[in-house]
């Protein structure tokens, strides 16, 4: 039987009358199971594969009804035939009511069965397609991602199609979308799920240091290097290498990554030997790729080479009600990592969340849902909890009354005095001054840490780690 292929269960206790059926059927390619009982029937339709049945109403051992009821019962896959004589045309009609297709009154041509079957077997491949769409409307979690939203479910069945490959995909979206959970998506739902997922961000390593970060070193090919160090594309062999803002690479290391696609070899930095690896590569970008290449930033043989599955991740505003199921699944996460009592959002709080705008995306939103568990507590969270913009503006301290100079006379205004230049401090001190100092607030703990400051924890690491090459930190 061809792969896909649906059988034709054949049930029917005259020898004569099935060969002729299962002849007939023969000559239209269909593979014919045939068998001369009920309890034959429904040992065969154990197995709960789609089958295209004919089904007598009288069997020997039991009446054909009750074959049906169980299919009916039992919604198994299977598209009914009752064959039936003249006089019981009657049960016929009654047996459409536990689900038959259609029905065929003894005798009929050999015409009338093979379009028949034919039409079943159409109506229960169409069934199938729906149930398999009904399924993916309702797949609310998908690996790392939450959200059933429409525009979501497409994102869903791309990654489906798409891990089964070996092409390069190139993910792109805003800021916070997911990209790399999409990418960590694509691993999973591949057959190299079991090998590495190596991830880089190639715009949080400094340029002199990305060609050792994806190739690796050789020990003396420059100062630091005090071993042989392997690279990200030995690391992910076998696997998935991941390159995070793919756009933030150096000329240079771009014309590299070209011959490393095209050819799968590498020579680590300083060293001689070529290194030959097999694994996939996924990148993602926040940026337009397509101006990168126009503005000269980024090269087009390269960009061709990587845009082979296109995948964009919708923002969070354009995703429905996703808002709300991500935002009960962080602040259940939260609550319990707090051990706070949030339990859910009150309406209220469901309408902000559900019309602001997030231009964090979902980042955005996790750190907002942070927020909440970190310094409120409760079974709700109201609108008063969340931070702005999303919650109510806090009333604005009364300055005090001045006192007028003369009955009636308007108040002086206050001169500004400006500051000292003495006083003023670089821009990146401030910012490195605030951010440390909320790393110590919370003893160290960077995410947490990042969501009282409204960023991400991967801009914390990324700037200390700037700081820390600039001798700053």
């Amino acid at each position: 039987m061809p792969p896909g292929s649906i059988p034709v269960l054949l049930i029917e206790d005259t020898p004569s009358l099935a060969r002729v059926y299962a002849e007939y059927l023969k000559k239209e390619s269909h593979a014919v199971i045939s068998v001369e009982t009920g309890a034959d029937a429904l040992a065969q339709l154990n197995d709960g594969a789609p089958k295209v049945v004919l089904l007598d109403l009288q069997l020997p051992d039991m009446n054909g009804m009750e074959v049906l009821k169980r299919i009916d019962a039992q919604a198994l896959p299977c598209a009914v035939i009752v064959i039936t004589a003249h006089g019981s045309v009657k049960a016929a009609v009654e047996a459409m009511r536990y689900g038959a297709y259609d029905f065929l009154v003894k005798p009929f041509s050999a015409d009338r069965l093979v379009v028949t079957v034919r039409n079943a077997m159409e109506r229960l491949r169409l069934a199938q397609l729906v149930d398999t769409f009904e399924k993916d409307l309702n797949r609310a979690r998908y690996h790392g991602f939450i959200g059933s939203s429409l525009t979501m479910q497409a994102v869903y069945r791309i990654v489906d199609s798409a891990a089964s490959s070996r092409a390069t995909v190139f993910i792109t979206g805003e800021s916070g979308t997911g990209k790399e959970v999409c990418a960590e998506a694509i691993h999973r739902q591949s057959q190299r799920a079991a090998r590495p997922f190596i991830a880089i961000n190639c715009g949080a390593i400094p340029k002199d240091l990305m060609e050792s970060e994806i190739f690796g070193h050789v020990k003396g090919s420059f100062t630091g290097a005090v071993s042989d160090r392997e690279g990200a594309a030995s690391r992910a062999d076998g696997g998935t290498l991941f390159l995070d803002e793919i756009c933030e690479l150096a000329p240079d290391l771009q014309t590299k990554l070209l011959r490393f696609i095209q050819t799968g070899t590498f020579t680590p930095v300083g060293g001689s030997k070529l290194e030959k690896v097999d694994l996939r590569i996924v990148c993602a970008t926040n940026r337009d790729p397509l101006r990168e290449v126009e503005e000269g930033r980024f090269r087009e043989d390269l960009y061709y080479r990587l845009h082979v599955i296109p995948i964009h991740l919708p923002p969070l505003r354009e995703r429905e009600d996703d808002v709300l199921e991500i935002a009960r699944h962080y602040l259940a996460e939260f609550a319990k990592e707090e051990k706070k009592g949030f339990t859910s959002f009150s309406p209220q709080a469901e309408q902000a969340l559900r019309h602001y705008h997030w231009p964090g995306n979902v980042r955005q939103l996790q750190n907002v849902v942070r927020i909440v568990a970190v310094l409120h507590d409760g079974d709700t969270v109201t609108p008063q909890m969340l931070p702005p913009p999303l919650g109510a503006p806090q009333p604005p301290v009364p300055a005090a009354a001045p006192v007028p100079e003369a009955a009636g006379a308007a108040p002086a205004p206050r001169p500004h005095v400006p500051p000292s230049p003495d006083s003023i401090k670089p821009l990146w001190e401030v910012e490195k001054d605030a951010i440390e100092d909320a790393i110590a607030a919370c003893d160290g703990n960077i995410p947490r840490a990042a969501a009282l400051l409204q960023i991400s924890a991967s801009t914390i690491y990324r700037k200390r780690l700037a700081w820390q090459a600039e001798g700053k930190l």
